[in-house]
């Protein structure tokens, strides 16, 4: 409880984003099952269950890919491990999500982040190619 009362004392403006739950943010990047990734992807990205590239042909305007698009992006292991590790020394990664991603490539391979984002993913999903 003491930690509670300093920590607003020093930080009241994070302390309120804290208690807050609309500024709160899940992390889902971490894959396990590559079956329900493109799924997970279509409906994060539209905000639908089931897309629809006839009304919403440009889906993807305004979408910031995560480190595992990139990964997914990746032939081998040493490509993803070189984005990881360019991702966490710009900062983009912190230490330890950095190490679960190394864990989980090393545990159970490149794959099971997603299937291959081969050439064009984007513009294919959008209906654009």
């Amino acid at each position: 409880m003491e930690s509670k009362k300093s920590l607003k004392k020093m930080f009241p403006n994070l302390f309120k984003e804290l208690e807050v739950s609309e500024n709160k943010v899940t992390i889902n990047s971490i894959r396990k099952n590559p079956d329900e990734i493109e799924e997970e992807t279509e409906t994060a990205v539209s905000g639908n269950k089931e897309p629809d590239s006839a009304s919403e042909p440009d889906k993807f305007r305004h979408y910031n890919p995560t480190v595992v698009d990139f990964i997914r992006r990746c032939d081998t292991d040493a490509q993803a491990e070189e984005i990881i590790a360019f991702l966490n020394k710009k900062g983009e990664l912190t230490e330890d999500y950095a190490c679960e991603l190394r864990k989980q490539l090393k545990k159970d391979g490149l794959r099971s982040f997603g299937p291959k984002k081969e050439d064009d993913y984007y513009f294919k999903q959008s209906g654009l190619c």
